[in-house]
């Protein structure tokens, strides 16, 4: 198996000249649309060309991040942006929503599909699943220990990608909605604010949402023995020193060489680093914040940083051969090993004085400054008497090294704008009624909901239930099955079928694929995020033909989005915020004495709920509900009302409230409904 890859970040030309000269094999970047950092300097159309151009002259991948949600509106301006993509030639797209991912399929086939780390891919259901829909690789989770990394690995012939230095999300990637349900700004869309870093308490330990930077470079080796294709360093929004520091410790790391992990710390930390994830040391050792001393420490080392990558770096060795003889153009021929070419000069003259020798030619055929060009082989064959001008020589030199840039540039891939066929869509709206519920404790008003739902748990706690609500109950499967959990689903969903349960609520792309493999029914949850009507046909494709749209879409972008199933909507609910599997709330001895039910407080002594999943994870909640049923609701075939910490009381109170479109005196919000998501 070939070596891993060195994956670098890019956010504009100055971080990709780092990257490429320090020793990169493979970059990823963004046009200034649909990717995960907007924020970022990224790349105009030329500049755009011209970069993958020049990655690949170097023998450098180019990844193109177009890893964020979109909306049906903007649609028109994707398929302009992988018409873009495809003329480039780039090597891959880096693909979060799904939708996105089929329009890729379709307009340029043989663009290949990576998953993006935002697709929150955290055991073989999800990797299985994304086999299913042609992708070739998957970046998976930031949270996976080495063993789950490894187990996932050798039961797929995906290639995979796993971040090895940078920064640390709080949340699972894709899951987290702080920053939109604060502000506006999706992450998911690219625009995250960064909400987290500020100080949050927990049980008085400040910045308890603050994640140090990762750094696994000391477990290069064992992640390639696991069978890891690819070693991602994050940083889009970093300095190109950082880029260079990072790069060249990954570099070394990979060939065994020492690691400079002073300067690496010094350019860019948060108190230093972790490596938790990866060796399952999930503890308070993995928290960390910005302090003024990392800031100031960069200073001096920035000079010797700046020395990596202020010169080309000669990583393409080619053989030349210069022939010149009487009556014929001169001629240079320049190989790489895998592409020739052969330029043509004027016919040399007969000389007076200086006759050209086989030095001269050497002299000024060898001047590859500033290329990424050195000769390991050279021959110049000039018959004697011939005389030919050094501004020749140069000029052939130029022209024989630009077509064999060309050639490995590449080419351009095939791009089709046909229309996508048209699929029929239901345009019945019922507006039924939907009630989840955290725990069975809660169910209440069953008699006035098309549906109940209740987390796997509660059922396999009570299995009674099914008797008594029948085919009304749906289990939800967990948001997150690490690959432990993910082994046991199969027994519990056969146990539960047997006594009647027929259908789950999905809320990850790996529980589609456990659900279905079953014989169950999926039913898609909000954490889907689906935003556009390309995902809704993509999720139905796969047999889910019940879904529930993301919270982040406006309803009149909501009310748009119509498939061959049912589409819906959460109307009330304290909305999931974040998912952790490194708990803010832990304490110096672990879960001993936790409840599963806690509070984070933002800086104004705001508490947050923040429940616990059976130690696998935990959930942090926005403190004020979503409620929608005091406005004009848009046509949708259900409803769902979300009960999380509630009291039962409340949850008929609610749900009674809700029914009857009354405005209930409470403190509330209508989330983004109704506005512009950023």
């Amino acid at each position: 198996m070939a070596a891993p890859e060195i994956l670098a970040p890019a956010g504009g030309a100055s971080q990709l000249a780092a990257a490429v000269r320090c020793g990169a094999t493979a970059v990823y970047f963004g046009t200034p649309a649909f990717n995960a950092r907007r924020n970022a300097e990224n790349f105009s159309e030329d500049a755009f060309l011209a970069a993958v151009w020049g990655c690949h002259v170097r023998g450098v991948k180019v990844y193109v991040t177009l890893n964020t949600l979109v909306k049906d509106a903007e649609m028109p301006a994707l398929r302009e942006t992988v018409r873009l993509i495809a003329q480039s030639g780039a090597d891959a797209v880096i693909v979060q929503d799904p939708g996105v991912a089929a329009q890729v399929k379709r307009l340029c086939p043989s663009l290949p599909l990576h998953a993006s780390t935002q697709m929150a891919v955290h055991n073989l259901a999800g990797v299985k699943q994304l086999e299913a829909l042609g992708f070739v690789r998957v970046v998976l989770a930031r949270e996976l220990s080495l063993e789950e990394i490894r187990s996932i690995c050798k039961s797929t012939p995906l290639q995979t990608e796993v971040f090895v230095h940078g920064a640390h999300c709080m949340s699972v990637s894709g899951l987290c909605y702080m920053s939109s349900v604060f502000g506006g700004r999706s992450g998911n869309r690219g625009l995250c604010a960064q909400p987290c870093r500020l100080d949050f308490s927990a049980d008085g330990r400040e910045y308890a949402l603050s994640l140090k930077d990762m750094s696994v470079l000391s477990h290069l080796q064992a992640l390639s023995d696991a069978g890891v294709s690819s070693f991602k360093i994050e940083g889009r929004m970093k300095r190109p020193e950082y880029v260079a520091a990072a790069v060249t410790a990954a570099v070394n790391a990979a060939a065994g060489q020492p690691v400079d992990t002073d300067a690496l710390q010094r350019v860019f930390s948060r108190s230093g680093f972790t490596d938790g994830y990866l060796t399952g040391r999930r503890d308070l050792s993995m928290f960390g914040r910005r302090t003024k001393e990392d800031v100031t420490a960069a200073a001096g080392v920035l000079g010797d940083l700046q020395a990596l990558y202020k010169d080309e770096r000669k990583s393409v060795p080619v053989s030349m051969t210069f022939t010149a003889k009487r009556g014929e153009k001169a001629r240079l021929t320049v190989s790489d090993g895998a592409e020739t070419v052969t330029a043509y000069g004027p016919v040399p003259e007969q000389a007076r004085n200086m006759p050209l020798t086989a030095q001269a030619c050497e002299k000024n055929l060898l001047k590859l400054g500033g290329t990424p060009y050195f000769c390991t082989q050279f021959s110049a064959e000039p018959e004697a008497g011939l005389m030919l001008p050094a501004s020749a020589l140069n000029a052939l030199r130029r022209e024989a090294l630009g077509l064999l840039s060309d050639r490995r540039a590449g080419e351009e891939k095939a791009f089709s704008a046909a229309p996508a066929p048209e699929k029929k869509r239901r345009t019945g709206s019922d507006g039924a009624v939907r009630l989840r519920f955290e725990t069975a404790a809660q169910l209440c008003m069953a008699e006035k909901a098309q549906k109940l739902i209740l987390p796997l748990r509660e059922i396999e706690s009570d299995p009674s239930l099914l008797a008594a609500y029948g085919e009304k109950l749906a289990a939800e499967l967990p948001v997150l099955l690490y690959p432990a959990d993910e082994a046991r689903v199969p027994d519990r969903l056969s146990r539960l079928k047997a006594l009647g349960l027929r259908e789950t609520v999905c809320e990850n792309i790996g529980a589609v694929y456990l659900t279905r493999k079953a014989g169950l029914t999926p039913t898609g949850g909000m954490h889907l995020n689906i935003l556009n009507t390309c995902a809704l046909d993509v999720y139905e494709d796969l047999g889910v033909l019940d879904n529930t749209l993301s919270f982040e879409l406006d309803f009149a972008s909501a009310k748009c989005l119509r498939g061959a199933g049912s589409v819906g909507l959460i109307a009330y609910g304290h909305l999931p915020l974040m998912r952790f599997r490194a708990c803010p709330a832990r304490g110096k001895n672990g879960c001993g004495g936790c409840t599963g039910r806690r509070e984070i407080k933002d800086r104004y002594g705001e508490p947050f709920p923040l429940l616990c999943s059976q130690k696998a994870f935990s959930t942090l909640y926005n403190p004020i509900p979503v409620y929608t049923g005091n406005g004009l609701l848009p046509p949708m075939d259900f409803y769902t009302l979300y009960f999380t910490i509630e009291t039962k009381q409340t949850c008929m109170e609610m749900t009674d409230a809700f029914l009857r479109r009354e405005n209930p005196e409470m403190k509330k919000t209508r989330g983004l409904y109704d506005k512009t998501l950023l």
